[in-house]
C-alpha cells in the first residue's frame, strides 16, 4: 500500500505523522508547491514579523516518506495502482490512496497588481516581505479587520508604525464572535492607537511604481508606505477542476474526509467537510481543523476507528492580549460573562443555548477558558443540537 499527499503544509505534514502513529509502514509521497520544508503558519502574522524564528513543523527524515518540494500538482489521474496526480514538470505520482491538502491562497483586490508595496500574507516569503516593509514604513494601511489583519496591526503598533485598518463590515469580527464580543476585540485597536475605519471599502490604490496612498469609497485618502490585504483566502482547487471531484468552495467530503471519488480524501483549508455538529458542509481555515482532519483521514485510510472530533478552537494574540475561542456558536446563542466584563482587563464569556454552554470566549484567562472548553468537549449532545 502507498499513499500520495498533495500539500506539504500543516494538514499534509500531520497526516504523515498520524499515519505512522496508526501503524502504517508503507510508502508515502508528499508533494508541496513551496521549496521550504513544512512550517507552522500562525507565527507569520505575530512573532515572525519581528525576526526569523524556527517554525519548522518537525522532522521530515522518515526513510519511508519521499518529499517532492517546489512542485505543483496540475491534475488528477487514475492509474492501475490507484488515484494519482500529474505535476507541473510532467511527473506522475500515484498510490492506493490520495490525500488532497493543497490549502488556500490569500485573496487580493483589483488594482493591487503592478504596484510595489502591496502585500498579502500566506507564506513564509510573504511574511519576510511584510517584515521588511514594516522596518522602513511610517504608515501602513491594512485591508480587512479579521484575525490576520488584527494581528498584523498589533505587530505594526509594537514597531511604532502608524496603522489604519479598513473594514467593509460595520461590525468587525461579529461573524466570528457575535456583535458584543466582536466589538470588544475591535475596541482593542483604538485602545492601542490603531485607527479602525468600518463600513467602507477600497476604491483604488495610488502610486507610480510603489503604492503611496489608498482612496476609500467615501473619498477619504489614506497615506500608505505599505498596504497589507487580509480579506480571507481562496481554497486551492482549480488545478483539479477537470476531475470528477465535487468542488464547491473546496473539495466536498463526508465527515470522514472522503471525497466523491473512492480512495481520494481532502483535508485542511482546501476541504469542505460534512460536520455532524452543524448538519451541513463547512470549510474551516483554523489550525485545529487541519490537525483534526488529518487524524480522521489517517484513521479512515487505515480502516481504524477515529477519535472524537473536537469542537472548533482558535486563538489570537493582539496587543499583548491572548484571545481564545472554542465551540460552535449560532447567532441566536445567549452570551453570559462568567468572569469579568468588557471593561475589565481579562474576561470570560459563555455562549449558551437552552441554558447549556456550547462555546466559550476569553481574553487573558487561559485557566478558566480551558476548564469550560473541556466541559463543552464532554457535552457532544449539546453540540449536536446545532
Amino acid at each position: 500500500m502507498s499513499v500520495v499527499v498533495v500539500g506539504a503544509s500543516l494538514a499534509g505534514f500531520s497526516l504523515v505523522r498520524d499515519l505512522r502513529e496508526c501503524g502504517y509502514d508503507g510508502g508515502i509521497t508528499v508533494v508541496g508547491d513551496e521549496i521550504h520544508p513544512p512550517y507552522d503558519r500562525p507565527p507569520l502574522s505575530k512573532e515572525f514579523l519581528h525576526d526569523d524564528l524556527d517554525i519548522a513543523l518537525g522532522d521530515t527524515e522518515d526513510p519511508g516518506t519521499r518529499w517532492i518540494l517546489g512542485r505543483r500538482a496540475v491534475g488528477i489521474t487514475s492509474t492501475a495502482i490507484g488515484p494519482g496526480v500529474t505535476l507541473d514538470d510532467g511527473t506522475a505520482v500515484a498510490g492506493q490512496s490520495l490525500v488532497l491538502a493543497t490549502g488556500a491562497r490569500a485573496r487580493s483586490l483589483p488594482g493591487a497588481r503592478g504596484l510595489h508595496g502591496i502585500h498579502t500574507l500566506r507564506t513564509i516569503d510573504d511574511a519576510r516581505a511584510i517584515r521588511a516593509a514594516l522596518r522602513t514604513a511610517r504608515t501602513i494601511v491594512i485591508i480587512g479587520a479579521g484575525l490576520i489583519g488584527a494581528e498584523i496591526a498589533s505587530t505594526a503598533a509594537t514597531l511604532g508604525v502608524a496603522a489604519t485598518i479598513v473594514e467593509l463590515a460595520i461590525d468587525p469580527l461579529s461573524g466570528v464572535f457575535g456583535p458584543q464580543l466582536g466589538a470588544l476585540c475591535a475596541d482593542l485597536h483604538t485602545a492601542n492607537g490603531v485607527r479602525l475605519r468600518t463600513g467602507v471599502a477600497v476604491a483604488e490604490f495610488l502610486g507610480d511604481e510603489h503604492v503611496s496612498a489608498v482612496r476609500l469609497t467615501d473619498g477619504t485618502l489614506l497615506a500608505a508606505d505599505a498596504v497589507i490585504i487580509g480579506i480571507g483566502a481562496i481554497p486551492n482547487t482549480e488545478w483539479a477542476q477537470d476531475s470528477p471531484l465535487h468542488i464547491d468552495n473546496g473539495f466536498v467530503t463526508d465527515s470522514l474526509c472522503r471525497t466523491t471519488i473512492p480512495d481520494i480524501y481532502a483535508i485542511g483549508d482546501c476541504a469542505r467537510a460534512y460536520q455532524d455538529a452543524l448538519g451541513t458542509h463547512h470549510r474551516s481555515e483554523h489550525w485545529s481543523n487541519a490537525t483534526a482532519q488529518a487524524r480522521i483521514a489517517a484513521a479512515a485510510i487505515m480502516g481504524a476507528p477515529f477519535a472524537h472530533i473536537p469542537s472548533t478552537y482558535f486563538w489570537s494574540r493582539q496587543y499583548g492580549r491572548m484571545i481564545q475561542f472554542a465551540g460552535h456558536r449560532r447567532p441566536d446563542d445567549a452570551v453570559r460573562f462568567i468572569d469579568g466584563d468588557p471593561s475589565t482587563p481579562s474576561c470570560t464569556a459563555l455562549y449558551e443555548r437552552d441554558g447549556e454552554p456550547v462555546a466559550v470566549f476569553a481574553i487573558d484567562n487561559a485557566r478558566l477558558f480551558t476548564r469550560y472548553r473541556k466541559q463543552i468537549e464532554r457535552r457532544p449532545a449539546a453540540i449536536a443540537t446545532l
